[in-house]
């Protein structure tokens, strides 16, 4: 004769707390698996940040490889310049939309000669940041997923800890260190093509050189590129940390390597905009040294 546990008494003969009180019993479990998983991805952040010593020491050849692979492709994406070529196309898309949006915005005003403003101030403090490491999380970040989670589903990463390799240093160190290494260039690339875009607006809609090169050099300031660099290299770090964790943890075969690059990506995106925010507000402050007159 079976007997349902779920309906006997509990304690002092009153019934169970998970059947008097279902929905907090669930939201309560909910937020308990939320924050062990927050815990989780601590520690392995932790984990490969530590391990950044080992892979420089241990596995040169590896991170040698991966940087070749992260900035110009392997195959048939070496043809048209991996990861460099979608950044170049990506950022000068977007300096002339900021070109035609910015003139189309400054001629109702009046003051279309500050064309140049938006190349040397907008495009630089938070354009080229911006775009630069949406496509860092696009190319790199999303292939740095999928490979990790199809070693984890063929049981490869539990092959490389049986041989002695240290699989979060071989695997997630090795390409936090590339990914920080191949944005820097990858940012240099962007920001010359959002200068190149804003400046083939201004062409084309006539203004002179003079006025645009006057306006561009007298609101841009070199420690302003400096700082935009930090910002690419602060947010680069924690897409890559982001998804070679995503990697690791997939499960479920394809499909589930399918899905943590997905949710690698939409955590990632999500991520770079509040750590670009914050970093913005240490940076610059709440005014931006950012002074207009005359």
């Amino acid at each position: 004769m079976s007997h349902d546990l779920s309906s006997q008494p509990y304690g002092d003969g009153g019934a169970r707390p998970s059947a008097l009180f279902p929905r907090i019993t669930r939201t309560t479990r909910g937020w308990a698996a939320g924050w062990n998983r927050v815990g989780r991805q601590t520690q392995f952040y932790a984990t490969t940040v530590r391990s950044i010593g080992d892979v420089l020491v241990n596995y040169r050849i590896e991170l040698v490889r991966l940087l070749a692979q992260m900035s110009l492709g392997t195959g048939a994406l070496a043809l048209i310049g991996g990861a460099v070529a979608v950044v170049a196309f990506l950022m000068f898309a977007s300096g002339t939309l900021t070109g035609q949006q910015g003139w189309a915005t400054l001629h109702q005003a009046g003051v279309e000669a500050l064309l140049g403003f938006l190349a040397g101030y907008i495009n630089v403090r938070v354009g080229a940041p911006l775009i630069s490491t949406v496509a860092l999380t696009a190319t790199i970040g999303a292939g740095a997923t999928a490979q990790i989670g199809a070693m984890r589903i063929n049981e490869e990463i539990d092959a490389l800890e049986v041989i002695g390799v240290r699989s979060v240093s071989y695997l997630a160190s090795s390409r936090v260190i590339a990914g920080v290494f191949v944005v820097i260039p990858l940012y240099c690339v962007a920001l010359v093509m959002g200068f190149l875009g804003l400046r083939m607006i201004a062409y084309l809609y006539g203004q002179s050189s003079g006025v645009y090169n006057h306006y561009m050099y007298t609101f841009l300031n070199p420690m302003d590129a400096i700082w935009s660099l930090v910002l690419v290299i602060g947010a680069g770090t924690v897409v890559m940390l982001i998804h070679t964790y995503y990697g690791f943890t997939a499960s479920g075969g394809p499909a589930g390597v399918g899905e943590a690059v997905g949710r690698a990506v939409r955590t990632s995106l999500i991520v770079t905009v509040f750590v670009i925010l914050f970093m913005s507000l240490a940076i610059y402050g709440h005014n931006g040294n950012f002074h207009l007159s005359g």
